[in-house]
């Protein structure tokens, strides 16, 4: 899973290294990201990447009640091309989601100790990403996103047994764009990340404290 992550690049670096042409969100380091935060994210449209807001955790189009995007901040690559809620983002609606590292936690006896994994490049990446956008009633849209996983690779199985999609650089204008439509090809770019590429680091637990997040649709 991902239920927490780090981006403290500079907005100069993102808009560079995504070919950014168009900032519509305000952009916010924060090095503890949690599910129900807006964060940032780069969509292809009108021929340009836009970098946007979305709130994380998922609401579908269909849904009746906005609190079910609490538990949807991440979708599973094995299933995210069938299963309802994800299936007819990851048709047309796919995004990538900047960061530069991410966490999970290490259990010692009754122990609970956070990792900090990122590239050995020490540069910005993309996760793969779905959004949707959903209509609250006297409120307007609402835009939200997930992140998907997959299995974990060598360097973070004996943490944790799934990892969040990291694009490879030459596969990210393929992801964002609406009309890539050959599935078995998107598919295949929902692979764990070569561990070899990646390095681990201990964190200080007070970066990683939960945070509380307003969810109110």
């Amino acid at each position: 899973m991902c239920g927490r992550f780090i981006l403290l690049t500079d907005l100069s670096v993102i808009v560079e290294s995504f070919s950014i042409s168009d900032i519509a969100c305000d952009y916010r380091p924060d090095g503890n990201i949690s599910p129900g935060q807006q964060v940032a994210a780069v969509i292809h449209g009108d021929d340009k990447n836009r970098l946007v807001g979305y709130r994380w955790g998922l609401i579908p189009s269909w849904a009746k009640d906005p609190s079910i995007g609490n538990r949807m901040f991440n979708a599973r690559a094995e299933t995210v091309a069938e299963k309802p809620s994800f299936a007819r983002a990851f048709q047309k609606r796919r995004c990538l989601i900047p960061a530069e590292g991410f966490y999970e936690w290490q259990k010692t006896g009754k122990t609970k100790s956070p990792l900090r994994f990122s590239l050995k490049s020490g540069q910005p990446f993309g996760f793969a990403g779905l959004y949707e956008t959903w209509i609250s009633p006297g409120k307007g849209p609402v835009s939200t996103c997930t992140i998907i996983t997959t299995e974990a690779n060598e360097l973070i199985r004996p943490i944790h047994d799934r990892m969040p999609v990291i694009v490879p650089k030459d596969r990210e204008t393929f992801w964002i764009d609406p009309d890539s439509s050959r599935q078995k090809e998107l598919l295949s770019i929902l692979k764990p990340y070569p561990s070899d590429d990646m390095r681990m680091s201990d964190v200080d637990a007070n970066v990683c404290r939960i945070k509380k997040v307003d969810r109110a649709g």
